[in-house]
């Protein structure tokens, strides 16, 4: 039997979100190996992302079944206030089950979603909003112009061909050295990405005065929540690998895929490598010695990448 009343039938006012929710997927099962500095990693793209964004935004945190050390550093900046939402996950759901419990859930009425390894610039946040809120039909937007298959944007393209007030260039529009340091952090080298710069092209599109690069990516994106739920359920089996049908999806949908001009997102991937200059050709040669360089070639990396992925993969199931 109740005793009394509730007393926050009293209350008179209750939390608005922010319009934005900065949606955050992490997952470190232990701090070894190849996941030996992922949680400072996540330290620093957290940091990051808060200072200077530009605009106001909840963040919301999936933790897709990390170790207990990682938890306890999630729950405690929660505590402190400074992540809104908290998803502790028992499991690893994969992405796309961690996708349909962040998109469909998130609060704002625009979502910018990370991995766990990015790295902020000032604005990063306005500057995705403001291509997001100028072009129409918008899927998503990126934070950092690099090259994407042009299969996946041919929708933005013909958009631009046909649009009255809209213009649409072809060129070297994203600079060598944004190209470069984008996709050595990928584990690429300068000399393979030479062959890659030289042969392809950005398409560089003007609207209302605001320009944008055609391409947009899943592992860092801001979009509408009403145009991301158009997508859910995902029905992914594996932890990773399957998460490029986001954006085939939206390009088929005829939504423009979009990115800022400028580069401010950055991959780390899995070290602080990129804050510590690793990925300078002249630093890289000076510390790699010969056994090193050795590993680098690229069939032995293959097939070191390959045993270990087939490691990873007995590890998890």
């Amino acid at each position: 039997m109740r005793k009394g009343q509730n007393p926050a039938k009293f209350v008179k006012d209750v939390a608005k979100p922010e319009r934005i929710t900065v949606a955050l997927l992490n997952y470190i099962p232990f701090l070894s190996g190849f996941y030996a500095e992922t949680l400072d990693v996540l330290k620093v793209s957290l940091d990051s992302m808060r200072k200077d964004a530009g605009l106001p935004f909840d963040l919301m945190v999936f933790d897709n079944g990390s170790c207990e050390e990682v938890r306890e550093y999630l729950v405690n900046e929660k505590e402190e206030g400074r992540i809104q939402y908290l998803i502790l996950s028992e499991k690893n759901m994969g992405k796309g089950g961690a996708w349909n419990v962040m998109l469909a859930g998130a609060p704002g009425e625009i979502i910018a979603y990370t991995d766990a390894d990015v790295l902020f610039s000032p604005n990063w946040l306005s500057r995705s909003v403001e291509l997001l809120e100028t072009f129409p039909n918008v899927g998503m937007v990126t934070a950092r112009p690099f090259r994407t298959s042009p299969e996946l944007y041919t929708s933005t393209q013909e958009w631009a061909r046909n649009a009255v007030g809209a213009t649409l260039e072809e060129g070297q529009f994203i600079p060598w050295e944004t190209f470069l340091e984008f996709n050595l952090s990928l584990g690429q080298t300068e000399e393979e990405n030479k062959k890659i710069y030289a042969e392809t092209r950005d398409w560089r599109l003007s609207y209302k005065g605001v320009t944008a690069i055609a391409g947009a990516s899943h592992w860092q994106f801001t979009a509408y929540k009403s145009t991301l739920q158009q997508f859910l359920p995902f029905d992914m089996d594996k932890p990773m690998g399957q998460v490029r049908q986001l954006d085939k999806r939206m390009n088929d949908a005829g939504l423009l895929r979009l990115m800022v001009s400028d580069p401010l997102a950055m991959n780390m991937s899995n070290t602080l490598g990129y804050l510590r200059g690793e990925l300078k050709k002249e630093e890289r040669r000076k510390k790699v010695g010969v056994g090193k360089r050795v590993l680098e070639f690229p069939p032995i990396k293959k097939i070191l990448l390959a045993v270990y992925n087939k490691i990873f993969s007995w590890y998890y199931s």
